[in-house]
């Protein structure tokens, strides 16, 4: 029998720290094949991330590309209305209440005589606002805690956990009710404080299980093995590993927000005229729908339409971000 060749020690040494060094790499990674490599060692391969791999499947979603263009619409007209709508929504003429589509007015004219298509053009840019800022801080707030939470674990965790089975007890829409009835302002911020107060606990419960999860891998304890501090762990390793759900999450939940406000807004709760909104609008026309179906018609198709839209995105992100679903 020939003897094996032994390999140095110096050899098994760099080896195990290169393993070592390839486990904290980003979770997720695939490789790609791409020519190019050495003669006779057939086509390098070089990483590709989660991302990369979520952003083609994207691409080729047709449900993605419908409410994307849906939901970049919004966003534009919500940001220079006047684009598609020249007159002034509190501009009302009482001899016009409850007329039908005419001639520069397709939709219509309300119970006051407002421009049924002006209001719900403007509408959006209420809508759009409350759901997106209030998206942005339940995002924001319910990651750090939940993370936080989750990485540490101990007695804060514990405390948190308590603090969210609490949250979670408060029915929303009468929550809503009590705590928006004391308030005079007719501003958007009210609503959105409120959103972020009672939203928090759901994105927190869902980052601090994320979090869990991502700490327990290999890489992860590979890099604290070879002394990446706590910080590092988590922005470098951990948060871009953990994020894809609290992402999917809040996307699905922005339309949420936006019906949500339309409802408080129905109960007379949230946002008070003269402020435009399709919540506002629909609980005017619900006294006419006998006589004049189409004030209620276009600002609820409105909002159906844009909840709609990104339920639709919601439910393609999280197909593109969930390997299980491939």
């Amino acid at each position: 029998m020939p003897e094996q060749p032994h390999e140095p020690e110096g050899a098994i040494a760099a080896t195990g720290m290169g393993g070592a060094m390839d486990l904290a790499t980003s979770e997720g990674a695939t490789l790609e094949k791409t020519p190019g490599g050495p003669q006779g060692t057939g086509p390098s391969e070089k990483p590709r991330s989660l991302w990369s791999d979520a952003w083609r499947d994207l691409r080729r979603n047709p449900v993605f590309i419908i409410s994307a263009l849906v939901i970049l619409f919004l966003v534009v007209i919500s940001l220079w209305p006047s684009l598609i709508a020249s007159g002034n929504p509190l501009k009302c003429d009482l001899a016009k209440a409850q007329e039908g589509s005419q001639p520069g007015h397709p939709f219509g004219y309300d119970g006051q005589g407002c421009d049924v298509y002006t209001r719900t053009v403007y509408g959006a840019r209420t809508s759009v606002t409350v759901g997106v800022c209030a998206t942005l801080g339940v995002a924001l707030l319910g990651s750090v805690l939940g993370g936080l939470a989750g990485f540490f674990g101990g007695f804060w965790d514990s405390v948190l956990s308590r603090i969210t089975d609490v949250f979670f007890a408060i029915p929303v829409v009468l929550g809503g009710l009590v705590l928006l009835s004391v308030v005079t302002s007719n501003t958007v911020w009210p609503v959105i404080g409120f959103m972020v107060l009672l939203g928090w606990p759901q994105i927190s419960r869902i980052a601090r299980g994320s979090v869990i999860t991502a700490k327990q891998n290999d890489y992860v304890q590979a890099a604290r093995a070879l002394g990446a501090s706590n910080s590092r762990l988590l922005l470098r390793h951990i948060t871009p590993n953990a994020v894809a759900p609290v992402i999917v999450v809040a996307t699905i939940a922005l339309g949420t927000y936006i019906s949500l406000e339309a409802t408080l807004s129905y109960l007379g709760v949230g946002l008070k005229p003269p402020t435009v909104s399709w919540g506002i609008d629909i609980s005017a026309a619900s006294a006419y729908i006998r006589n004049a179906p189409h004030m209620l018609l276009w600002p609820a198709g409105a909002l159906a339409l844009t909840v709609l839209a990104f339920i639709m995105l919601g439910d393609a992100v999280r197909d593109a971000l969930d390997p299980k679903l491939r």
